[in-house]
């Protein structure tokens, strides 16, 4: 595996460096932030264009509503900002664009860029595939480095310490946006209605993006003892598994070389995703050829 994380541990602190035109004006956004704003930026918009195709090819333009960048723009800021705008209250803590609008300010130039183009690629699998690297790798910095701050890093230490504040953070921050887009049916060309959020209907708990969140961060802070919860676990096991004699010998890994490890899965996990939703399984699978039986005279 080492030839696989030691090439992660370098990209993730290539793209992590700062970079202009953002430093010139004192601002941390690094190549990660922007690649990642572009990508769920692009991907919202081929999704309002999918259903846009599948009503009119249903239902004609019966209660289409005209293109607007402010429902674009509002749409990609309920993905943003709602997990911090449920998760923040709950932990007594300002939500980030309460504090600075440069992250806010950088979706809205970017989606007003990707609104600009006349078109846009369709959803494939040769588009989602390369992708689904970098979703793994967006995801990983979203899930060890930014999330977990919020609750290790809390004046209190009944939330600081608790593993449940944790994951119950992990889980609110990375999809309560995307639960509200689906549950006010807002990706969809007709007004704003309520429905059953994809989440909450049958076999929604086995969406990749809902119990992949709190199970990475879990993951992440086992391997670097975030909390002590999670240190005494590590050493619990090392010590069931025969791997060390004290659990004062179990050492936690370092924070890059977990958020790789993070990252390679998550890659994984979202790469099988694609292959499973596109069917590409099936071109690795050769069909048989049918055998005539002979007729016995």
């Amino acid at each position: 595996m080492s030839f696989l994380i030691s090439p992660s541990i370098e990209v993730f602190r290539w793209s992590l460096q700062p970079i202009p035109p953002f430093t010139w004006f004192g601002s941390p956004l690094n190549t990660l932030d922007v690649l990642g704003a572009v990508r769920l930026c692009l991907i919202l918009r081929q999704l309002r264009e999918q259903f846009y195709r599948q009503h009119v090819a249903k239902n004609g333009f019966i209660g289409v509503e005209r293109k607007s960048f402010v429902k674009s723009l509002a749409i990609t800021l309920t993905v943003v900002c709602g997990g911090e705008a449920v998760a923040a209250p709950m932990l007594g803590i300002p939500p980030s664009y309460m504090i600075s609008g440069v992250v806010v300010g950088l979706f809205g130039i970017i989606q007003a860029v990707i609104d600009a183009f006349p078109v846009v690629p369709d959803i494939t699998a040769q588009l989602e595939l390369p992708l689904s690297i970098l979703d793994g790798f967006t995801r990983a910095f979203l899930l060890c480095d930014l999330i977990p701050p919020t609750v290790t890093a809390h004046t209190s230490p009944n939330i600081s310490n608790s593993p449940w504040s944790l994951l119950v953070t992990s889980l609110l921050m990375a999809n309560s946006g995307f639960f509200f887009v689906n549950m006010f049916s807002m990706l969809a060309p007709t007004p704003f209605a309520l429905t059953t959020p994809t989440e909450l209907q049958a076999n929604g708990w086995t969406t990749a993006d809902l119990w992949c969140a709190p199970t990475i961060t879990a993951l992440y802070a086992f391997l670097t003892h975030a909390q002590p919860f999670w240190a005494d676990l590590h050493a619990l096991i090392v010590t069931l598994l025969g791997g060390a004699s004290s659990a004062k010998t179990v050492e936690a890994v370092d924070p890059e070389t977990a958020r790789a490890v993070c990252a390679l899965l998550l890659c994984g996990l979202f790469i099988g995703r694609t292959v499973k939703n596109f069917d590409l399984w099936k071109s690795f699978i050769k069909p048989q050829p049918k055998v005539e039986k002979s007729k016995v005279p």
